[in-house]
């Protein structure tokens, strides 16, 4: 496939990417990158983790949540927000929502993780569950949202979020100069591809050398087949995958046009791939990891690409795991 010389306008900047990082960072945690020594021996390279399990509400998304709603007006706040989500974003603009004393009614497919629920729940959140193979969870949001005035809080395709999930990108270029590391390839895992597509903004942008790529569980491989195509495609019903957060129908409208013209491409993993880099991770790294934020990892273990005399900065997306998930990835 060749893309046209000049690429369409994205959604967002690196100057946008910038701005959401100013105005979040107060409320961020700068995760760090962490190595094992381990990693690299058994790969043949050098392998960096940026550990966004350890953002506030245990997953990337805090970021782009944190970014739309400090830009809600007084009478936006007043009304509340509404969400959907499989979790991570559930848990993120909850978590935002309370910490700015904004009602939030976030909408969770029945069978998210008990943790992700729970979580939301504890966080002051009106929580409705709905069918993920039946019922059509923007539909029910877009109802919420017109019958009590309150502002839809997309989970990707939203520039502001988008913008909020690129400062992981930006932080790793600026933790990567900090330490004279100059950086091969930077994976990051993709449903609606909003954190991928913030990260490719910003690596792009400041080290163009840096190769992007998607990661994605079977199954739910749509910006893969996507990018190979050129354009937009549809996952099949009834996929399964241990890897809840990643789980969507097709790429996003906004964020498709970013992805197609700035990856070098997606790396498809199988659950089992996932729970050997949920172990390796614990092992090697004592981070805890939910199947989806384990998928860059996965890909690198799994030998979908080679690391062999190369720097490559793996993005750990998400801890929110459920126990009984995680003691199997341990046991295997």
């Amino acid at each position: 496939m060749t893309l046209p010389s000049t690429p369409p306008p994205f959604a967002i900047s690196l100057s946008e990417v910038q701005q959401a990082h100013e105005r979040i960072r107060a409320h961020i945690v700068r995760t760090p990158l962490l190595e094992s020594q381990t990693l690299n021996h058994l790969l043949g390279g050098r392998i960096i983790v940026k550990a966004e399990c350890l953002q506030h509400a245990g997953a990337f998304k805090f970021r782009g949540a944190c970014n739309r709603l400090l830009q809600l007006s007084p009478a936006q706040r007043q009304a509340g927000v509404v969400a959907f989500s499989s979790g991570n974003h559930a848990l993120a603009t909850s978590a935002v929502a309370r910490k700015l004393g904004i009602p939030a009614t976030i909408i969770m497919p029945s069978d998210a993780p008990k943790a992700k629920i729970e979580g939301s729940r504890a966080n002051g959140a009106t929580v409705i569950l709905y069918d993920r193979q039946n019922d059509d969870r923007e539909a029910i949001g877009a109802e919420i949202a017109t019958r009590t005035g309150a502002v839809m809080v997309p989970p990707y395709d939203d520039p502001h979020i988008m913008a909020g999930q690129g400062t992981v990108g930006l932080e790793i270029i600026e933790q990567a100069t900090e330490r004279g590391v100059a950086l091969d390839a930077v994976i990051a895992a993709s449903s609606g591809g909003g954190l991928v597509a913030g990260v490719a903004t910003a690596v792009k942008s400041l080290s163009p050398k840096t190769a992007v790529y998607a990661g994605e569980p079977a199954g739910f491989d749509e910006l893969a087949r996507s990018l190979a195509s050129g354009q937009p495609e549809s996952n099949a019903p009834g996929a399964r995958s241990i890897c809840d957060a990643l789980q969507v129908v097709r790429p996003g409208k906004l964020t498709f046009p970013v992805n197609l013209h700035l990856l070098a491409g997606s790396l498809v993993v199988t659950d089992d791939d996932v729970r050997q880099a949920m172990k390796a991770a614990y092992q090697h790294l004592k981070l805890v990891v939910e199947p989806g934020g384990a998928v860059p990892l996965a890909a690198l273990l799994a030998g979908k690409l080679d690391a062999a005399d190369k720097t490559i900065v793996v993005i750990l997306s998400g801890g929110n795991v459920d126990t009984s998930v995680f003691i199997e990835a341990l046991n295997r």
